[in-house]
C-alpha cells in the first residue's frame, strides 16, 4: 500500500492505460487513468464524443440491473462498478477516466488488474485534506425480502450476506475499509453467473463480452471454470460492487453498510436517498479508523425463494 499521509487526497503518480472488452457490449474498448487535480473527484471523459465528461456522481446515475452505469445528457458510461470500487478501496481520490466507448472493460472480472497497476505506478499524494460523508442517521432501503441500509459509526465496515441457488447458496461477510485490506480480501473476487441464464441474457443484449476468464461460470453441479480465488468469493464480489456503487455519494464514508441479498439498483437507491436527506449526514476531515462490528441486528429475515445470481 501507499506510506503517505491517509488524511490527504491522493492522485495516480502517471497515467496508466487498459484495453479489453465490454461485458455486456461485447466493444473493444480503450481506457486510460490520468492524474487529476486536488478536489476533482473521480470523471469519466469519452475522447470519441469530443471529450464529453460525465462526473462519477449519484445524480449521474442511469439505468441500472446487471451494471451501474453513469449518463449526463444522452451520453453513457456503463460497468463502472469495478473500476469505481478500486479506486474507493485503494484510495485514489482524483482521476480522469478517458474512455474511447460506452462501457468499462470487464478484465478478469474483478478489480485486482488496476490493484496491479496502481501498485505499479504508485499514487502521489496532494495538499488537500480529504472531506468524508459521516453517517449521522440510519437510511435504508427495503424490497420484498431485499434490504440495504447505512448508520453511524466508526471506519467503514459493510456487513454483507446473498442467498443464491446451488452451489453457492447462503454466505456472508464482514469487513471494514478502514484496515486497509482491500486489496487482499475484496479486489481479487470476481463476478459470476449460471452458463443456463447465458442464451436470455445475450437475447436481452447483455454479457456478449464474457468469457471464461472474465467471470466465474456456474452450473447445478458446481464452478465450471475453477478454481475459486476464495471459498466464499461470490459474497466478496457482492462486497466489491457494493463499495463501487457506494462511490457515487462523491466522497468516502464513515459509517456502516447492512446488505441482505441486495444488488446494483438497491446500492444506488441507498446512494440516492442518503444524498436527498442532508440531515443524515456530515462533512468532516481526517483519518478513517477502523470501529466496532457493522449493525447486524437491522437485517432481514432471509428469504425463502433464493435469487437467481446474474450478477455484475
Amino acid at each position: 500500500m501507499v506510506a503517505s499521509d491517509p488524511r490527504f487526497e491522493r492522485t495516480i503518480k502517471s497515467a496508466i492505460e487498459f484495453c479489453g472488452v465490454g461485458l455486456h457490449s461485447g466493444a473493444p474498448v480503450s481506457m486510460r487513468l490520468v492524474p487529476a487535480p486536488a478536489g476533482s473527484g473521480i470523471v469519466f471523459r469519452r475522447t470519441d464524443l469530443d471529450n464529453f465528461e460525465i462526473a462519477a456522481t449519484g445524480r449521474n446515475v442511469a439505468k441500472v440491473s446487471y451494471a451501474t452505469s453513469l449518463m449526463r445528457g444522452s451520453v453513457l458510461i456503463s460497468t463502472t462498478e469495478h473500476l469505481l470500487s478500486a479506486l474507493i478501496g485503494y484510495g485514489v481520490d482524483n482521476v480522469i477516466v478517458e474512455i474511447n466507448n460506452l462501457e468499462v472493460p470487464i478484465l478478469d472480472g474483478s478489480s485486482l488488474p488496476y490493484i496491479y497497476a496502481f501498485e505499479e505506478t504508485g499514487l502521489k499524494q496532494q495538499r488537500r485534506k480529504r472531506e468524508y460523508m459521516r453517517v449521522l442517521k440510519a437510511v435504508e432501503v427495503r424490497e420484498s425480502g431485499k434490504f440495504i441500509g447505512i448508520y453511524p459509526g466508526r471506519g467503514y465496515a459493510i456487513d454483507y450476506t446473498i442467498d443464491f441457488p446451488e452451489p453457492i447458496g447462503y454466505e456472508t461477510m464482514r469487513v471494514d475499509l478502514a484496515e486497509g485490506d482491500y486489496a487482499k480480501l475484496i479486489a481479487p473476487a470476481r463476478t459470476f453467473g449460471f452458463k443456463e441464464d447465458e442464451a436470455m441474457l445475450r437475447n436481452m443484449g447483455l454479457i456478449r463480452g464474457v468469457s471464461d476468464e472474465s467471470a466465474i461460470i456456474l452450473s447445478r453441479k458446481g464452478v465450471e471454470n475453477g478454481p475459486l480465488r476464495f471459498p466464499d468469493e461470490f459474497v466478496r464480489h457482492k462486497v466489491l460492487d457494493l463499495i463501487g456503487d457506494l462511490a457515487l455519494a462523491g466522497r468516502r464514508i464513515e459509517g456502516h453498510v447492512v446488505a441482505e441479498r441486495a444488488g446494483h439498483a438497491m446500492h444506488t437507491a441507498l446512494v440516492q436517498r442518503l444524498l436527498r436527506d442532508r440531515s443524515s449526514w456530515e462533512l468532516v476531515h481526517g483519518e478513517l479508523v477502523h470501529g466496532g462490528d457493522p449493525v447486524a441486528e437491522h437485517r432481514v429475515e432471509k428469504a425463502a425463494a433464493p435469487l437467481r445470481p446474474v450478477t455484475v
